[in-house]
C-alpha cells in the first residue's frame, strides 16, 4: 500500500503506545499485517540467526481467550501496585501523565481479546530453556523486529501497543496456539486501526540527566 509521507524523525518520534484510541470495529486486512512483518524481520539479530517467529491471531474464540488471560495478569499486576499509575507521586506534572498511562493500560486490559490482530512476537531457544545469566543477548534478537514491526504499522495507519503481561501465562497461551517447545513468547502487539491523527512526541527527562560521557 501507499504509506503516508513520514520524515524519519517524525515517524520514530509519534509511534506511541495505542490503548483507548484502538478501533475495536474495523477490520485489519492480513496483506497489510504480512507487510508489517516483512519489515519486521529486516531487523538486526545475534549471528544472523533470524529464529524469530510470529503468530497472528484473529479467530475470535483464541483472541477473547488471550484477552481474559491478559486480564487477569493485569488485575493482578495493578493490584500489586506495579502499574505505571502508581509511579512519580511526588512530581504533580509527572503523576497527571501517568494517571493517564494507568487509566489506558486498564482500558486496554479489559478490551485486549476485542482488537481485531495480536501478533505474538517468539523467539526459538534452543530446548526451549532460558539461560540463566543474562538474557539480553537473547531478547536482543527479538526485540528490534517487535519495535520495527510497530513503526510499520505506524506507517500504515495502524496503532500497536507493546505488552508482555500475557508471559504470566505463558504455558498456558503456549498451550492454547499450540507452540512447540522449544519457542519461546516474547511480546504481545494488539494491533488496529486508530481513530484521529493528533500523535505527537511525548515528554521525557532532559537529555542532560541521563547521558554520561566516557563514565558514570
Amino acid at each position: 500500500m501507499t504509506t503516508p509521507p513520514l520524515t524519519p524523525d517524525h515517524l520514530l518520534t509519534t509511534t506511541r503506545t495505542v490503548r483507548k484510541r484502538l478501533d475495536l470495529h474495523r477490520l485489519v486486512p492480513m496483506d497489510l499485517v504480512r507487510e508489517c512483518l516483512e519489515i519486521a524481520v529486516q531487523a538486526p539479530s545475534g549471528s544472523n540467526r533470524q529464529g524469530w517467529q510470529w503468530i497472528v491471531v484473529t479467530d475470535p474464540g483464541t483472541r477473547a481467550a488471550i484477552g481474559e488471560y491478559y486480564r487477569r495478569s493485569f488485575a493482578a499486576y495493578a493490584q500489586a501496585g506495579g502499574s505505571g499509575a502508581a509511579l512519580y507521586q511526588d512530581d504533580p506534572d509527572r503523576a497527571e501523565v501517568q494517571r493517564r498511562v494507568g487509566e489506558s493500560a486498564a482500558h486496554l486490559a479489559e478490551r485486549m481479546g476485542d482488537v481485531p490482530v495480536l501478533v505474538i512476537a517468539c523467539l526459538r531457544v534452543p530446548g526451549g530453556r532460558l539461560p540463566a545469566g543474562n538474557q539480553a543477548g537473547l531478547w536482543g534478537s527479538l526485540l528490534p523486529a517487535v519495535w520495527n514491526y510497530a513503526l510499520a504499522a505506524r506507517a500504515r495507519g495502524l496503532g500497536t501497543a507493546w505488552t508482555s503481561l500475557h508471559l504470566t501465562y505463558e504455558r498456558e497461551i503456549a498451550e492454547l496456539l499450540g507452540l512447540p517447545e522449544d519457542v519461546r513468547q516474547g511480546a504481545l502487539i494488539p494491533t488496529a486501526y486508530y481513530t484521529g491523527d493528533t500523535f505527537r512526541p511525548a515528554p521525557r527527562v532532559p537529555l542532560e540527566e541521563i547521558l554520561h560521557l566516557d563514565r558514570w
